[in-house]
């Protein structure tokens, strides 16, 4: 890492994106959480709105720090390098971000600026990896992915079960997700990206494997768990096709704390069989048709991007997630947490995540880094304080 000098940009944090529905939530988070000294700005396509939104933050919240207004277009790469030269931190939520993300992402690494955001596609992820990983640690940008419930309370939740077992030894985690909750037209569409996109996926993923280092002398594994009734927390157990645990996956090749063979599975936990049954064949069903271009967008017209439940039913909504870890002769249960996932703790997480980059006395890191890799500690301090439960349930 050649540590490009970034105390002298405007900018401690730019957020991309912010006139979109989870954009302006993280905005609106930002402006009541921020610290008065921050230096933030919002920025997006349309100057216009960007300027509306930060009269609404102003109005709400008059002592808090106001943010600068910057505009760029994802179409516009020379937008994106001047903004990245702009800011220590870019945030964006500007996705789908196999089709939006990546020039954002390569001017970030030229730039030293570090790049957030909150994908859950792995072709993404792997993709960025195999062009930009190199750069951006010479240059010490660190590129984090997937800061919002993908994958931040599994990520950080399965680092937090880790430090719960003992070291040096073999560990096993198994996590288990509830939740009761509307997710983003922006989640769906991705969603329904990936699924028509398979073949490009573990293209993306057989090529990453090329350029990544052998793990030495270690083993991490993240295998897809099969259907089961899970009596440790009393539910059916269903493998979920998400990115989480490949997430989780880099933070245990990354960190020896996760000892010398670690293995973890990522189910949904569903209380009834017949529920289970039944979301499991929406799902078979819901991939199968992205598959066929006209039921695609027949589907992409249910939930547009930028969609989203009003105030109320936000309230209404919660995220659990479970974890089981065993290792060394014991055995530990804790969970992690919250609200609305896919918006409210959301924008928390990203928000969080942004200000623990910009201002928190964190590990050396650069390239592409895990949540629980980059932040870990700090940001599992800093979500607590927000409201984001995590807690050691038990031990046997």
């Amino acid at each position: 890492m050649n540590g490009m000098n970034k105390a002298d940009r405007p900018y401690d944090i730019v957020l991309f994106g912010a006139t979109g529905f989870v954009g302006g939530l993280t905005a609106e988070y930002l402006a009541a959480h921020a610290p008065r000294g921050l230096r933030w700005a919002i920025a997006g396509r349309s100057e216009d709105g960007l300027r509306r939104l930060r009269e609404r933050l102003s109005a709400r919240w008059p002592d808090g720090a106001e943010p600068g207004v910057l505009r760029a277009d994802a179409s516009d790469p020379a937008s994106l390098r001047e903004l990245a030269r702009h800011a220590r931190v870019v945030a964006t939520t500007v996705g789908p971000y196999v089709t939006y993300g990546e020039e954002l992402v390569a001017a970030c690494a030229d730039s030293g600026t570090d790049c957030l955001d909150l994908t859950g596609e792995p072709e993404f992820v792997d993709l960025v990896y195999v062009r930009h990983d190199a750069r951006a640690r010479e240059t010490g940008a660190r590129l984090v992915h997937a800061c919002g419930f993908d994958s931040v309370p599994h990520d950080l939740g399965v680092y937090f079960t880790v430090r719960q077992l003992p070291e040096g030894v073999p560990l096993t985690v198994d996590g288990f997700v509830t939740a009761h909750a509307s997710f983003s037209g922006g989640t769906f569409a991705s969603a329904l990206g990936q699924f028509a996109r398979l073949r490009q996926m573990r293209a993306a993923a057989r090529d990453r494997r090329r350029h990544e280092p052998r793990l030495v002398g270690r083993r991490v594994a993240t295998p897809t768990g099969a259907p089961r009734f899970a009596g440790e927390v009393g539910a059916w157990a269903l493998p979920l096709p998400t990115v989480d645990p490949q997430i989780v996956r880099r933070s245990a090749r990354a960190l020896a704390r996760y000892g010398p063979d670690f293995r973890y599975r990522h189910y949904a936990a569903v209380r009834h069989l017949p529920v289970a049954v039944g979301g499991a064949a929406a799902l078979g069903a819901l991939v199968a048709a992205a598959q066929v271009p006209a039921a695609r967008r027949r589907l992409s017209g249910l939930v547009r991007p930028g969609d989203g439940p009003g105030p109320q039913r936000r309230a209404r909504s919660w995220f659990t997630v479970r974890f089981v870890g065993e290792g060394g002769g014991r055995r530990v249960f804790t969970e992690v947490t919250g609200g609305d996932p896919g918006y409210d703790e959301t924008a928390k997480m990203f928000a969080e995540a942004a200000l623990s980059l910009a201002l928190d006395d964190l590990p050396p890191t650069a390239g592409q880094v895990t949540p629980a890799v980059a932040m870990g500690d700090a940001l599992i301090g800093r979500l607590r304080a927000a409201g984001i439960g995590f807690r050691l349930a038990a031990v046997r």
